[in-house]
């Protein structure tokens, strides 16, 4: 049984697809038509379905769109439209909806068109393909029975808690907002996931730390990362100012209100105007009362479950500095994350919530170890572009030692191997990886992608090294959780060294990712130091690259030195 999995209501559009309960494929569409999200969350992209990315998975499986027994979209229109309008009664959609007054039955004077579209996505499947990829959806039909609207954040706890290594968890989501949830809380046994209780919009910490990002000057449901590195260089000067914002009622319950932030805190930063120790502790105040609140939820929680495990999804669980404070605090004994755990990993959810339920198992067969659920390219196929494009080039015996060499003399270099990754993060297949044993290497990989000064990189570790290096650390191969760096190890690894100490980590095991590990052990051999910078393959306003052109586009557009990219070495 083949389950398609469509996220596409918002942003980070993508795909995967289930066959009798494993993962087949999953990517972004991002990667493929190299819009940065897929598309922006505005309510008249709607319609825009991740075509690309389902035309790889379902490539991958080596079937056409006619073959799927099961589409699984990450978004329950009639939670908002009531279940009167299942009779595909009419709505009004005025024509121009931001000039009328708010009709008492939205939340927004876009929903009617926002909806609409949502409604009509099994149709915009199977005739709204882009004409280059016809042949795998020309012709099919998709039945009403075939088609399950998915709550959001029912799909955002089952990626949580479906694909852990967990059989019970407490799960818990919390993001900008789904149709009316914006924060989740569930308990999680064998296939099955039970809602304790919900918050709901408008009060959301997701589109909280939105606005912040949008009045410090980012782009909001895109920046949010950067506001968390910024908050490292600040002081909790404005904590008193979120605490009033923030409400905390106990049983898992809040309310956000009066955010004012031009009368609290000024004019709102313009982009491109110089940072200031005002909008460092505007970030810091932010970021700590968020965990604040989290820590909060996560008690209450606990309190409700009684569970040992918690699995964490939204795009909120993209904070890497929350998730270490939530893992410190011990309220619960572990903790696991996804690495696609914002709205992109919402059509893993959906996919695998639909394929255990149609299948009606209470069994696990499938545990996501790795994120390596792209594309992949081989030697042939990487060959054969390079001898088109005329690009000079050598090919390698030992992959791994040659790289290692490179990376010693402070090179730095594309890394291009197996599968790509699935979620924001490059772990080791479309990465820029360098040393990191000389200090000057973080600054020098700001320039080379045009990012901002105060941006950290992280670290890959070798994971029987990982305790060694980092305090505390073990297994955490998907850049989810931040460490502190060892007293002992900072002056040795001082370019992943963040401004307040800690790191984000990645581990590697040889199981995951053969060559990528074995890179790491040459290193090893070479320095002593078996850490490696890596930091994402794409560069300012670009996605993760995706195809071997994509890696070439970006490397000659930019001042690498090698590219490592199959079992080929390029230089410049």
């Amino acid at each position: 049984m083949y389950t398609l999995g469509i996220n596409a209501a918002f942003h980070d559009s993508s795909a995967c697809l289930m066959k009798d309960g494993q993962l087949l494929a999953a990517a972004e569409d991002e990667r493929f038509t190299h819009i940065k999200h897929g598309k922006r969350p505005v309510p008249f992209s709607t319609y825009e379905l991740p075509f690309h990315a389902i035309d790889y998975c379902l490539k991958t499986a080596g079937i056409h769109l006619s073959d799927i027994d099961h589409v699984a979209y990450s978004f329950d229109p009639f939670i908002l439209l009531g279940e009167q309008a299942k009779d595909r009664s009419n709505i009004s959609i005025p024509l121009e909806p931001s000039r009328q007054k708010m009709p008492e039955k939205w939340m927004s004077p876009w929903d009617p068109l926002f909806l609409s579209y949502i409604v009509n996505a099994p149709r915009q499947l199977v005739d709204g393909y882009p004409h280059h990829l016809q042949q795998r959806f020309a012709g099919a039909a998709v039945k009403p029975e075939q088609w399950h609207f998915v709550e959001h954040h029912l799909a955002h706890a089952a990626s949580a808690f479906l694909p852990s290594p967990f059989l019970e968890a407490a799960v818990l989501t919390v993001d900008g907002r789904g149709e009316k949830a914006t924060t989740t809380f569930n308990i999680g046994t064998g296939n099955n996931l039970e809602r304790i209780s919900q918050v709901n919009m408008p009060h959301s910490l997701g589109l909280l730390y939105e606005e912040v990002t949008g009045y410090l000057g980012f782009l909001r449901s895109s920046d949010e990362y950067k506001v968390m590195a910024l908050a490292s260089y600040g002081k909790p000067v404005f904590v008193k100012d979120f605490r009033e914002m923030i409400h905390m009622h106990g049983n898992g319950d809040f309310t956000i209100d009066n955010e004012r932030l031009t009368e609290r805190f000024g004019p709102a930063r313009k982009r491109h105007e110089e940072f200031t120790a005002h909008h460092f502790n505007i970030a810091h105040s932010l970021q700590a009362v968020l965990q604040e609140a989290v820590l909060d939820l996560a008690q209450s929680l606990k309190t409700a479950t009684g569970q040992e495990n918690l699995c964490f999804a939204g795009g909120v669980a993209l904070n890497c500095v929350l998730n270490a404070t939530l893992r410190d605090a011990g309220i619960f004994r572990n903790i696991w994350v996804q690495p696609a755990a914002g709205d992109a990993g919402t059509s893993l959810g959906a996919a695998m919530w639909i394929d255990a339920q149609e299948r009606k198992t209470s069994a696990r067969s499938f545990v996501m170890e790795h994120a390596y659920w792209g594309p992949a390219y081989n030697d042939d196929e990487i060959k054969a572009f390079l001898d088109w494009t005329k690009t000079p080039y050598r090919r390698l015996e030992n992959v791994a030692a040659a790289t290692a060499a490179l990376l010693a003399q402070d090179k730095i270099i594309g890394w291009y191997q197996g599968r790509m990754e699935f979620g924001p993060r490059a772990l080791g297949s479309r990465s820029i990886l360098a040393s990191p044993i000389h200090a000057n290497m973080q600054a020098r990989l700001n320039e080379v992608k045009d990012r901002e000064d105060f941006r950290p990189v992280a670290p890959v570790v070798m994971e029987e090294d990982a305790g060694e290096w980092f305090e505390q650390a073990g297994y955490s191969p998907f850049m989810l959780f931040v460490y502190r760096v060892k007293d002992d190890k900072k002056d040795k690894i001082p370019a992943v060294t963040h401004v307040d100490g800690t790191a984000r980590i990645q581990t590697i095991n040889r199981q995951q990712h053969p060559r990528y590990y074995d890179l790491l052990k040459a290193f090893k051999e070479k320095t002593g130091v078996p850490v490696l910078i890596n930091t994402s393959f794409n560069t300012l306003g670009k996605p993760i690259v995706c195809t071997p052109r994509d890696a070439l586009e970006a490397f000659w557009s930019s001042p690498f030195d090698a590219l490592v990219i199959g079992s080929f070495l390029i230089e410049k």
